[in-house]
């Protein structure tokens, strides 16, 4: 969770002490409406400036994925940008807006405007000064469209399918917002630091908007597959699909994911990798367990010699960090990165001690054989866990199947919340928190 609390804190941190350079929230004199002219100024800066990182977060650049620890990762900084986003553009709107309602109402008095002193004004602000009434319209409604697109896609129960196709308006939105802002940015800043940076951030936004709106993310990371063998396991309600990658796959590390596009009004949904890279076979194996209105249909939509797009590979949940040991935690479906890594293994062993835990509510044999000889030819030590039987797996259990836990490093990936308890619970335990790795990924 570093990198997102780190890099959300950084730009917050930023954009108000640029901000602050070149403005107060203390004019003289402080009146309500001065207060206001400032404040509606500030939240803009900061509502823009989030907005603009997003977008560039959106279209998934490989360059930050490293730095900001997996694209995993940057989703999450990407959703708690829009939320910050959300709120500073709701309190701009109201001290805009809802002042003017106020003075209709009567509620406040507006300060008489004083005489115009004469000034001349250049071509270019004077086209700007202009623009201020369109520019006020139209944010103002690209600012209604915005929050009811963000809301959805912070509601669970809303179809994926619709959230994706949706979620891609707020480019076009974000568009309108970038012409609201610069034509009502107070044109002081434009000659300092502020202005500067909100300048880049916003070409930075302008630019991945039109990557969006064009079809083009992650478009040079793109290769065609054809589905060769597809296993239904009933009793996990799991589906395991083996694809055969035309030429053009740079390779993965065990842990990543891709994007796999089957339909393209369904877009392109995540799946973690299942198997080791082989650049003889060219051959990938995704599992996909039914947990949501697409994965629930997979089954009868995919057939074998359908041909697929894969994107990518993504993420940095790679299990290289130097510890002599590690304990691995697949929760569920999160098993998917330690089959892979135990594939990889197999082919290339002398890797660290490894135990892996494998904490499930569903049991069908025939899985359980396929994981345990994977286990055994990866020289793993397998410790399944089903919770109907053995309870909710915790950290005092692991620490007592494994004394070293202490000189290990801990790969968890499944249920979020259940990692969020383990972390703790091993950090309280004087584990370092930079050595419990943990996959983060959710696209909304």
């Amino acid at each position: 969770m570093k990198p997102i609390k780190s890099g959300l804190l950084a730009l917050l941190l930023v954009l108000l002490g640029l901000w602050l350079h070149a403005d107060t929230l203390l004019p003289h004199p402080f009146t309500y409406f001065s207060f206001r002219s400032a404040f509606v100024q500030l939240t803009g800066v900061i509502a823009i400036g989030a907005m603009s990182v997003a977008l560039l977060l959106a279209v998934r650049p490989q360059w930050l994925e490293r730095p900001l620890d997996g694209l995993d990762k940057m989703y999450r900084l990407h959703k708690w940008l829009g939320i910050v986003a959300l709120v500073a553009g709701v309190l701009h709107w109201w001290w805009a807006q809802g002042t003017k309602w106020m003075v209709g109402w009567g509620w406040l008095t507006k300060p008489a405007r004083r005489p115009a002193a004469e000034e001349t004004l250049g071509m270019l602000e004077g086209w700007l000064r202009g623009q201020r009434g369109s520019a006020e319209f139209l944010g103002e409604w690209a600012f209604y469209g915005v929050v009811i697109l963000l809301l959805l896609a912070l509601i669970k129960r809303f179809p994926y399918h619709l959230f994706a196709r949706t979620h891609g308006w707020l480019a076009g939105l974000y568009l309108v917002l970038v012409y609201h802002s610069v034509v009502l940015t107070r044109t002081a800043y434009w000659s300092q630091p502020i202005g500067w940076t909100s300048g880049v951030l916003m070409g930075i936004g302008v630019w991945a908007a039109l990557v969006a709106l064009s079809g083009r993310i992650g478009a040079h990371r793109r290769t065609r597959a054809q589905i060769e063998s597809l296993t239904y396991y009933p009793e996990l309600r799991v589906l395991e699909a083996g694809l055969r990658l035309a030429p053009g796959w740079a390779g993965h590390r065990a842990g990543q994911f891709a994007f796999v596009t089957s339909d393209p009004r369904e877009g392109a949904h995540p799946y973690t990798i299942a198997s080791a890279w082989d650049p003889l076979d060219r051959r990938m194996v995704f599992i996909a367990k039914a947990l949501g209105d697409h994965t629930r249909r997979l089954r009868e939509r995919l057939q074998t010699g359908m041909e697929v797009t894969v994107e990518g590979p993504y993420g940095c949940f790679d299990f290289e960090d130097g510890a002599p040991r590690q304990i691995w935690i697949g929760a569920g479906i999160g098993i998917t990165p330690f089959v892979a890594r135990m594939k990889q293994l197999a082919q290339t062993p002398g890797a660290p001690q490894v135990d892996l835990f494998h904490p499930t509510a569903d049991y069908e044999q025939a899985a359980i054989d396929r994981l345990t000889a994977d286990a055994g030819a990866a020289q793993v030590r397998l410790h399944l866990h089903v919770s109907g039987r053995d309870g909710r797996l915790d950290g005092a259990y692991i620490r007592s199947v494994v004394p070293e836990w202490a000189s290990a490093s801990i790969w968890f990936c499944g249920p979020a919340s259940f990692g969020d308890v383990l972390r703790r619970d091993f950090v309280a335990h004087g584990l370092a928190p930079g050595r419990f790795h943990q996959e983060l990924f959710a696209m909304r």
